[in-house]
């Protein structure tokens, strides 16, 4: 789910997210997706492997997808 914000200039993006179970993986993959350009937010819940991002524009899904994987968890898609 994409979605702009009430800010202008941003987006709000839902990805599901595979395998994180507690907070330290909550925390790995937020690290790993704020560090792609342009990304000002991740909030990343386990228990229902949602990862809510906010950017200044749409990311590429295989940025995302590549962060997720060096986390060590797999990016399903779209949530």
């Amino acid at each position: 789910m994409t979605a702009q914000t009430g800010t202008p200039g941003s987006v709000t993006t839902v990805y599901q997210v595979s395998g994180m179970s507690c907070g330290h993986c909550e925390g790995s993959v937020s690290d790993e997706i704020s560090t792609i350009s342009g990304v000002s937010s991740v909030k990343a819940v386990a228990s229902t492997g949602e990862v809510t991002v906010v950017s200044a524009a749409a990311l590429d899904e295989s940025a995302v997808r590549a962060a997720v994987d060096e986390a060590g968890f797999e990016l399903v898609g779209l949530a």
